[in-house]
C-alpha cells in the first residue's frame, strides 16, 4: 500500500535535513581544525575537529538507512523505528559545544 505524499515527503524533508546536518557538523570540524594553534590547546582543537566530522559522517552515514526503514514502515502500517542516534548526536554535540564555550572562555578571546 502506498503511504500518504504527505508523509513520504516528510520523511524525505527529514533524509535531507539529516544531510544538512552532517554537512554543517563537517564545516564545524574543518573550522576548528583551521582555528589557529595559539588560540585552543592543539589536542583539544584536534579533538573536537574530529568529533565532529565523526558525527559528521555517522549522521550522513546513517540517514538514508533510517529514510528507508522509515518509509518501509509507512508502506507496511507498522510502527516507526525509535532515532537510534538521537542520543549519540545530542549528547556529542553538546558536549563539543560545551568544550568549546570552556575553551573560548580560559582563552580570553571571547
Amino acid at each position: 500500500m502506498e503511504p500518504d505524499p504527505r508523509f513520504t515527503l516528510a520523511n524525505e524533508r527529514t533524509f535531507l535535513t539529516w544531510l544538512s546536518t552532517a554537512l554543517a557538523l563537517s564545516a564545524g570540524g574543518v573550522a576548528m581544525a583551521a582555528v589557529p594553534p595559539d588560540v585552543f590547546v592543539p589536542w583539544i582543537r584536534t579533538t573536537l575537529a574530529v568529533v565532529l566530522v565523526t558525527l559528521s559522517a555517522l549522521a550522513a552515514g546513517m540517514a538514508y538507512p533510517r529514510w528507508r526503514n522509515i518509509q518501509r514502515a509507512l508502506r507496511n502500517q507498522a510502527p516507526l523505528p525509535p532515532p537510534a542516534l538521537a542520543a549519540v548526536f545530542g549528547y556529542g554535540i553538546a558536549g563539543v559545544a560545551a568544550a568549546a564555550l570552556v575553551l573560548i572562555v580560559v582563552s580570553g578571546r571571547a
